[in-house]
């Protein structure tokens, strides 16, 4: 049970929803917006989360889409993760979030909830940063589209009374060459160590990273040095870790140095995939 008490919301459009969003901000209710509410219900619970309004947006449709409009598939926010992979329109996206969690959470996980978390994995954001995706945001004035590389600074820097409605990614990018990594402590159960996802894109590898730092990242330094020329794939794996600039966690996971050599391997994986040993076409 949550220990407070708390006013709930279930508008049926945006226009509605940001208007109500504008007003309880105003009112000094503090409103959190609801999508799959795991993390709400979790931190409520701990006491680490504390609200005197819940705005819960699954009753607005563009929330819930997953379709193509024009030359751009829409994820809505609130689809949840078991959703996302078994319509399987976006195959990086699919492989990456089917691998958060177990299915049980999966089935109450949003995309837009795990992008918005507070937990430092938020693993669904990679395949959207490796693919210039735009986020649509939400306010009292209307929507606006800004890309991900924008409003994406280790977490979604929102402004006060703005929500997340969905993510904008061109079809260009739903089908290139791609691998998704996961690598835990304990293999298959506990928490996860790192997360690597990777596309092939315009000649080049583009990778993002979950789990190193205290953030999801994209990594464009490590990508410059992995595609490197001239040089054997041992020293440009060597190079690409060098060439971080991140703090890199040191946690009862895994110690900073494990990490690294993860890293390292998790790297050499993902460029024989997609670039081959010698590095050809990266």
């Amino acid at each position: 049970m949550i220990p407070f008490d708390f006013e709930y919301y279930r508008p049926a459009a945006l226009k509605e929803a940001a208007n109500l969003y504008k007003e309880l901000l105003e009112s000094g209710k503090e409103p959190v917006i609801f999508a799959g509410g795991t993390e709400i219900i979790t931190l409520g619970r701990l006491n680490e989360v504390k609200t005197g309004a819940v705005i819960d947006i699954k009753g607005i449709p563009e929330c819930n889409t997953f379709g193509f409009k024009g030359d751009h598939l829409f994820t809505g926010a609130s689809l949840r993760l078991t959703e996302i992979e078994e319509i399987n329109l976006f195959p990086l996206l699919s492989k990456t979030v089917s691998e958060i969690a177990d299915r049980t959470a999966r089935n109450k996980i949003t995309a837009g909830g795990n992008i918005c978390g507070q937990t430092f994995y938020r693993e669904a954001v990679l395949p959207f940063l490796l693919t210039d995706s735009e986020m649509m945001i939400a306010h009292s004035r209307g929507i606006r589209n800004v890309p991900i590389q924008d409003i994406f600074k280790g977490r979604l820097m929102l402004k006060p009374g703005e929500f997340l409605v969905g993510i904008k990614t061109h079809k260009k990018y739903l089908h290139v060459p791609f691998e998704s990594i996961k690598r835990r402590r304990q293999w298959d159960t506990g928490y996860p160590l790192l997360t690597a996802a990777a596309v092939k894109a315009e000649g080049r590898i583009r990778i993002a990273i979950s789990g190193l730092t205290d953030f999801p990242f994209r990594a464009f330094q490590l990508e410059e040095a992995l595609g490197s020329r001239g040089a054997g794939m041992e020293e440009r794996l060597a190079e690409a870790v060098r060439s971080l600039n991140v703090q890199v966690l040191d946690d009862s996971e895994g110690s900073s140095e494990y990490r690294l050599f993860v890293l390292r391997n998790i790297l050499s994986d993902i460029a024989e995939k997609l670039g081959g040993e010698t590095g050809e076409g990266i």
